[in-house]
């Protein structure tokens, strides 16, 4: 697609096509997808089972949510838009070579990363299988089917090592983010960034049912987080940042 443009900017125009594309995937009509994406977060919260245990959130995103998480996610983009725009200007200033978008959602980042010059390759990894064949559907769409890979884990692309791995709104929903850490290390070239963030916290009132927040797993994860990784500086004004492996 020779005016293909997936840049900041044209995110922010309408999250590269996003309606569009779900109109197509999920057929549906503008209205329809208007009044899901209006409800998005409250039909993905009535799903919810109400308490997670550390064997329950993996079958939860992959075989219970359905076509929920991808709305939830699409009204967040939109409604969010700048503040997703500077994780993607974030993405531009350090993704490289090989891209590991992991838990990618609806592709925003995976999509952005593989129109970047210094990036060869995007592999998108996520475990919804609604949000796989979305993001397989959007990159056919645009023409870009050959730079993305779409995966449901790791364990399928094991020989793959990564200079850049994404992971953004991820690692709240694990129930050992810190083993996550450990696995990113492994994957990551000696000269490997990672951009990352996380929110251990349900709210006030439940608001985030989603989200582990044991005290103990969350120092685990800082604990492996400082003397795995030293953070890189940026500019921007968010809650991602910016890591290498110490390791190497």
């Amino acid at each position: 697609m020779n005016n293909l443009d997936l840049s900041v900017s044209s995110f922010l125009k309408d999250g590269f096509n996003l309606k569009k594309h779900l109109i197509n995937f999920l057929q549906i009509n503008n209205d329809q997808l208007d009044k899901r994406l209006l409800n998005g977060v409250d039909d993905l919260a009535a799903l919810h089972p109400g308490a997670f245990t550390k064997s329950d959130a993996g079958d939860f995103y992959e075989e219970k949510v359905g076509d929920a998480h991808l709305i939830d996610l699409a009204s967040w983009h939109l409604n969010s838009s700048n503040y997703i725009a500077d994780t993607l200007r974030l993405q531009q200033k350090f993704a490289y070579g090989n891209v590991l978008d992991f838990g990618g959602g609806i592709g925003t980042h995976a999509l952005a990363a593989s129109f970047l010059p210094a990036v060869e390759h995007v592999w998108f990894v996520d475990l919804n299988p609604q949000n796989r064949s979305f993001v397989e559907q959007r990159a056919n769409q645009l023409g870009i089917k050959d730079q993305i890979s779409v995966h449901r884990d790791l364990e399928s692309i094991s020989n793959v090592i990564f200079d850049s791995v994404i992971c953004l709104d991820v690692l709240e929903h694990l129930p050992d983010p810190s083993k996550q850490l450990e696995i990113f290390l492994e994957k990551l070239s000696p000269k490997g960034i990672a951009l990352l963030n996380w929110y251990f916290y349900k709210g006030e009132n439940e608001e985030y049912p989603f989200h582990f927040d044991d005290p103990n797993m969350i120092e685990k994860f800082f604990y492996t987080l400082q003397f795995k990784y030293i953070e890189i500086f940026h500019p921007f004004l968010i809650t991602t940042r910016a890591y290498r492996p110490l390791k190497k």
